[in-house]
Parts: structure tokens; sequence; C-alpha cells
């Protein structure tokens, strides 16, 4: 039986697609910081952008669409402690500003989409 074509649901969500492009960039950025912060900022960083995917795909399979709201809330949160983390990171030098923003820019549109998500959930339920 093949399975190429198939998809869970939280696979056909564009947010969790702009999610997978975001923690790769996120890994490739931090590649670069000190020796030091591997298991400091790095790590931390690194967590939490895995964690605003990993909400989504989590939540997509409970079964009341107010846990999936719930989750998805959770990954809002993780978005914003990787901008916080992020920041510290900018202020520290082991990101210039343009990494910065292109980042931001990728949390900016990723939680406009979690927001639109999460409205949408709890709208029909």
């Amino acid at each position: 039986m093949e399975t190429n074509n198939f998809q869970f649901s939280f696979e056909k969500l564009d947010v969790w697609k702009l999610t997978r492009v975001f923690q790769k960039d996120i890994y490739k950025i931090t590649k670069s910081f000190p020796k030091d912060e591997i298991k400091g900022l790095r790590e931390q960083i690194r967590r939490a952008a895995i964690s605003v995917s990993s909400n989504i795909a989590e939540g997509s399979a409970k079964f009341s669409r107010k846990d999936f709201a719930r989750y998805i809330q959770i990954s809002f949160g993780s978005l914003m402690e990787v901008l916080n983390q992020l920041y510290a990171a900018l202020d520290l030098l082991y990101i210039d500003e343009k990494q910065f923003y292109y980042l931001k820019k990728q949390i900016h549109q990723i939680s406009i989409k979690l927001s639109a998500l999460r409205r949408s959930i709890l709208n029909n339920q």
C-alpha cells in the first residue's frame, strides 16, 4: 500500500509549512553561535522553534476543537519565546540586524496565520 500521497491534517496547513521553513532558518542561523552557547541560548531557540510546529501537529490530533485551539495558543507562545530569544542573540551580537529582521518577518507572518487558525477553530465549534 503506497502512502506517499497521504497527508495528515496538520500537513495541509499553510502555517505548519511556514514553520518548517522557519525552523530550518533558525537552525542555519544559530549554527554560527559561539561554542559556549551550544547548551545555552542556541539550544533554547532551537527547541522553541521546533515547539511551534510540534504544537500545531499535536493539537491537530486532539478530539475537541477547543483543545486544538489551546495547542495553537501554546504554539503562538513558543513563537514569542523565539522572538524574545532572538532579541537576546541580537544584543549579544550572535546575530546581526539583517538576520534578526529576516526571522522577525517570518515570526510576524506565522503569528498572523496562527491567530487566524485559532479564530477559525473556535468559530467553527
